[in-house]
């Protein structure tokens, strides 16, 4: 098997965002999605792992708490920037 790097808190703010959007006042498009995404994984410390792709969920147990109090509010922060400042003209 190969071995892969993999940042986790990308899977982690990815999986988080999908888990929430429904509470998100904002754009569920994908591309604010992303945006959302992007701007949260840029204000939270990377977790790499080097791991076997099959392995890759197994390691979502080892992060602690304050990584999700951090997820959350990265999250929160991030959508209310997209949804003041979208990068497309909003449909109305």
């Amino acid at each position: 098997m190969e071995v892969i790097l993999k940042n986790m808190m990308e899977i982690l703010v990815l999986e988080k965002l999908d888990e929430m959007s429904d509470q998100l006042d904002c754009c569920k498009c994908e591309k604010c999605r992303l945006d959302i995404a992007s701007y949260a994984l840029n204000r939270l410390p990377p977790k790499y792992v080097a791991t076997y792709l099959g392995e890759v969920y197994s390691k979502l147990d080892t992060l602690s708490v304050q990584y999700d109090a951090d997820l959350l509010n990265a999250i929160y922060q991030a959508a209310q920037i997209v949804k003041e400042n979208p990068s497309h003209k909003s449909e109305e």
